[in-house]
């Protein structure tokens, strides 16, 4: 009994497979059986099944990059779903269009596209065979008739197609001749001229010490402007040091500038008082800090101390002949 019941489940699960196969139909259609080579045609597969399998599992068929190895894919679009036919409600449909070519002439067969429903491997849904027909392009034969070659032809010389280059010729010629003369006008009148000897330069610490003088004058720190104070400060010693030791400090860092003067032959005492000076102007420019009366007056001594103790012997001779010519006049 129990075996029969058995053999009864499997023919009606059996039954039912066969009947949902039935109803799982693909097709493959070409818009074209017959093209040029190099053309393009498109492909379209489609997988009708019944809407009353929400879980169906449809495995569509790998699509690569040729097929049968003489008809190559150009693209693949996406699998739609949608319902096959309005007046067939119960059917839904898939569908995904393949866009191919082929670059050889002849007749070249698609084979079937294989789906697997529900991983049945054993019964897929095939569609039908296509064929595709490519052919060459005809050519005409009366156009390629060869034809003599034609005489040269000869053109009259006419003087008026050279008018362009001439005018040309002519501006160029005029340019010339007058930069010749201007430069041999200017020539003439600079040897005229009564050359001066060059202006003996200020050297750099008295540019620096007046700078300083004007701040120790000013004061401005009493005002309340205890920020610009020291950044007069620190711009002056800055600008010394450029002049004096060739150091790129204005677009330096305080920390850069004392690195830098680890080259520099210079006393310790005056690098103590110059580090005092431009960090102290740091602290008050970005740190926004406030010292007491008797560091205003102690960093500008030590801007005058540092710019003192660094200033060249040769150039304290120049000052002393710069001074005493000054006396004579």
């Amino acid at each position: 009994m129990k075996s029969f019941k058995y053999i009864f489940l499997v023919l009606i699960c059996w039954g039912f497979k066969s009947r949902l196969s039935a109803q799982i139909m693909a097709d493959a259609v070409l818009d074209s059986t017959r093209i040029r080579i190099g053309e393009q045609v498109k492909l379209d597969l489609y997988l009708n099944y019944p809407t009353s399998e929400k879980k169906i599992n449809i495995e569509w068929p790998e699509i690569g990059d040729t097929i049968t190895g003489k008809i190559e894919v150009i693209s693949v679009s996406n699998i739609d779903t949608i319902a096959a036919d309005k007046n067939s409600l119960g059917l839904y449909q898939q569908h995904r269009q393949i866009v191919i070519s082929a670059y050889d002439s002849g007749y070249f067969a698609i084979p079937g596209f294989k789906f697997i429903i529900n991983g049945d491997t054993n019964k897929p849904v095939i569609t039908q065979s296509l064929l595709l027909e490519v052919h060459t392009v005809p050519t005409d034969t009366s156009a390629t008739k060869l034809k003599d070659i034609k005489p040269l032809f000869e053109e009259k010389f006419n003087w008026k197609w050279y008018l362009t280059y001439i005018y040309w010729t002519i501006a160029i010629l005029i340019a010339i001749a007058a930069i010749v003369l201007t430069t041999i006008y200017f020539t003439k009148r600079n040897k005229q001229k009564v050359i001066e000897p060059d202006k003996p330069k200020v050297p750099p610490h008295l540019t620096a010490l007046a700078a300083l003088e004007k701040i120790k004058t000013e004061q401005i720190w009493k005002e309340g402007y205890i920020k610009e104070y020291y950044s007069s400060i620190s711009d002056v010693l800055r600008l010394y040091i450029e002049e004096r030791f060739n150091v790129n400090a204005l677009e330096s860092t305080t920390l850069e500038i004392m690195k830098a003067f680890r080259t520099q032959v210079v006393d310790k005492i005056s690098k103590e008082k110059l580090e005092q000076a431009l960090t102290l102007s740091d602290l008050v420019k970005f740190a926004k800090l406030s010292p007491i009366e008797d560091e205003h007056k102690f960093t500008l001594q030590n801007a005058f101390d540092f710019v003192n103790g660094t200033k060249r012997e040769e150039e304290i001779v120049i000052d002393e002949s710069l001074n005493q010519n000054e006396l004579n006049k």
